[in-house]
């Protein structure tokens, strides 16, 4: 089932390969192709847009596979006046979003920043989101307290533990995150998904929806189609009873706030009810130090009882959740099922428009 670690290892591969080699080329993308694992429905469409989130670079001389990180507007400015908005203001789609972070990483700054990441000593990074700029402190009493889990770092300036032996993945998140301010929001993954599922039949998501959405003219539809809007009760949308044999790829999964709304939303890629998996995929932050941003999550259920809802606690959630900075607040919740289950539970909802156009009713 976990087909996007195999498919950026072969486009790694391709990358490699001598650019006259065109023969070669063709069949390691044709071996990368979702369709091969995924067939030519709507779960290769929704795997092919999962994939537009990933892209490898080279970066201080290592080849690193770069995940979209998690960008929420006002998610950590509850201590600073005025805030920050990320670019797009975290609704814009992948394509427009490589090509800033690959200038990102040609900066003065991120190649010092890189340096200090690996000169071999040990250091504690400290961001401050707001202002744009990282500092370094090497000062061995604010290194022992990070060890030793005195955490000293604000949701605006978090603290990160550098052992100096170079820049990794995780590194390379912060400061797009923290310094670029780029990456997308949760619901814009899942307009970007639902788009491509969309335009796999010819049909323009944002134009049909776009009287639904309430898109003023001239508007993006993408910052009209947050988690907000999967859960009314427009007629644009479907709700379902949240049972695993009623799942279908697309649909979307909806995660409560502490004040009964809903916070959170995901995308269904795929159901394996041979296998007893449903395989969903999301945008967050709170998730382990290599999976922040866009990753694809797992429900386990016994393929003999399809009947159960997602809210059952006998269904196993192998997304687990954690800070998105080591050493800041843990989740409330261990896992993705716990928060489904959490403030009432969460609800499952469909597109109408997806829904016909994949014959689903």
């Amino acid at each position: 089932m976990r087909a996007a670690p195999l498919a950026l290892l072969l486009l790694l591969t391709g990358s490699l390969i001598r650019a006259d080699d065109a023969q070669s080329v063709q069949a390691i993308a044709a071996f990368s192709d979702p369709a091969r694992l995924w067939g030519d429905g709507i779960e290769a469409v929704i795997e092919a847009a999962y994939r537009e989130c990933f892209k490898t670079f080279i970066i201080d001389g290592k080849v690193m596979n770069v995940r979209m990180p998690f960008a929420e507007n006002h998610e950590r400015d509850s201590l600073v006046e005025g805030g920050w908005e990320f670019l797009g203001k975290g609704k814009a789609e992948p394509a427009a979003l490589w090509e800033p972070i690959r200038e990102t990483f040609e900066t003065d700054d991120f190649k010092e920043y890189a340096a200090a990441l690996g000169d071999g000593k040990e250091k504690v990074v400290v961001f401050d989101i707001p202002a744009q700029k990282w500092t370094v402190s090497a000062d061995i009493f604010d290194i022992a307290r990070m060890k030793a889990g005195s955490y000293h770092g604000l949701p605006h300036k978090p603290y990160v533990l550098s052992g100096g032996q170079g820049i990794t993945e995780g590194d390379v998140y912060n400061y797009l995150y923290c310094i670029a301010w780029t990456g997308m929001d949760c619901s814009a993954f899942v307009w970007h998904a639902l788009s491509r599922a969309a335009a796999f039949k010819g049909a323009d998501l944002g134009r049909r929806l776009s009287r639904a959405l309430g898109v003023p003219r001239g508007g993006n539809p993408s910052f009209y189609a947050g988690t907000s809007f999967y859960n009314s009760s427009n007629r644009a949308l479907i709700a379902t009873p949240g049972i695993v044999k009623g799942l279908r790829p697309a649909d979307i999964i909806l995660f409560r706030a502490s004040d009964g709304s809903m916070a959170h939303s995901a995308v269904v890629q795929s159901i394996d009810f041979s296998r007893g998996i449903v395989r969903y995929l999301q945008e967050t932050d709170e998730a382990p130090q290599n999976e922040r941003g866009t990753h694809e999550s797992f429900i386990h259920f016994n393929p003999a009882r399809p009947d159960v809802a997602l809210s059952d606690p006998s269904l196993v959630w192998s997304q687990t959740r954690y800070s998105p900075f080591p050493g800041e607040k843990a989740s409330a919740f261990s896992d993705d099922g716990q928060r489904y289950r959490a403030y009432g539970g969460g609800r499952v909802v469909r597109l109408a428009l997806l829904a016909s156009l994949y014959i689903f009713l």
